[in-house]
């Protein structure tokens, strides 16, 4: 029987989970490739399957995961990569038989993953997402082959993926045609990184929340009453630094977004300034628009100055009254400035 893992799909997690058993079991990496029409996942999309049948992250909205599982095996079996199609429209498909409404067509990889194939870079691959490193996954597209792939970051092969034609692309995985052999290159990034100023209530159900989609999460209060860990179980790490001296924690350095939500002017405008000297994708305050005039002339700041716009009030308008519906508004505001910026990246 498969059994499903509890975490996210974000290719970070899959690898947090295969990285200490890669040696244990037989492996295989499955992979959206292309997609037609509308399907649940898109190309690029990852899945990992072990021998003792787990299974980590999604490749369909979990309608063909049990079929992919059995073709998994037959991997494992051979040592070659097959390719798969299920197609959502044709009546004789397993995918039309199994009821799944999306209608779309959807062409997966499975390959093994092997020391004799260097695990398919994947041990490149998490080093670098844990260390917040971005870049481009190549995987060779060939059906009955003994399946090859590597990592290519950002940092390091700037050139030559510009000169490829990948950076820039708002795609987030494209099929190219390379030396007679085709491949998938797929842009990776890491899990988002979430500083949360304020460790009181209405922090609780936001700081769930984005733990439930996979993001690091880390909490700052230094107000001793605030931010006890018996109420941010989940969060990655809290912190109670005086406010001037939040950024200069190790925590702190890579974070992609803070929501800053102290319910304190004079906090908030610290923490502020403290955030200035970081490449933010979103900053969101908490608050109506006369606050966040407020908070900018109490840290001395103007529009001009900021590094990252403050979005305030944080979040869009869902006509959100409780904790819980202001948290999910904001986390939606910032899903999509996060994303935003990985296009702009």
């Amino acid at each position: 029987m498969a059994i499903t893992t509890n975490s996210t799909s974000h290719l970070q997690h899959l690898l947090t989970n295969w990285y200490p058993q890669k040696d244990e079991f037989l492996w295989v990496l499955g992979t959206v490739y292309e997609t037609e029409g509308p399907c649940y996942r898109k190309p690029g999309a990852m899945m990992l399957f072990n021998s003792i049948g787990q299974q980590f992250g999604l490749l369909s909205g979990g309608c063909l995961e049990a079929n992919i599982q059995l073709r998994a095996a037959q991997v494992m079996s051979t040592g070659k990569s097959i390719t798969l199609c299920y197609d959502g429209a044709d009546e004789d498909d397993i995918s039309f038989q199994l009821g799944i409404g999306c209608g779309g067509v959807v062409h997966i990889i499975l390959q093994v993953v092997l020391p004799e194939n260097n695990y398919l870079d994947l041990v490149t691959v998490y080093e670098n997402l844990v260390i917040r490193e971005q870049g481009y996954y190549w995987q060779t597209i060939e059906n009955g082959t003994v399946a090859a792939a590597s990592w290519k970051n950002v940092k390091d092969h700037q050139q030559q993926l510009s000169n490829e034609g990948l950076l820039g692309s708002k795609k987030r995985a494209r099929l190219i045609d390379m030396q007679s052999q085709n491949w998938l290159v797929t842009y990776l990034t890491p899990v988002p990184h979430l500083l949360v100023i304020g460790g009181g209530v209405d922090a609780r159900p936001l700081v769930e929340m984005a733990k439930i989609m996979g993001w690091i999460v880390t909490v700052w209060d230094s107000r001793p009453a605030n931010a006890r860990r018996k109420f941010f179980p989940a969060a990655d790490e809290i912190i109670r630094c005086p406010a001037a001296n939040i950024q200069d924690q190790s925590a702190v350095q890579l974070v992609d977004a803070v929501i800053i939500m102290s319910h304190n002017i004079v906090m908030d405008a610290q923490a502020l300034n403290s955030m200035q000297s970081l490449d933010l994708a979103y900053v969101g305050l908490l608050g109506p628009v006369h606050r966040r005039t407020e908070v900018l002339e109490t840290a001395g700041l103007t529009e001009d100055s900021l590094r990252t716009e403050v979005s305030g009030p944080a979040g869009i308008n869902i006509e959100g009254e409780f904790p819980e519906e202001i948290a999910l508004s904001i986390l939606t505001e910032c899903h999509m400035a996060l994303y935003k910026r990985r296009e702009l990246d």
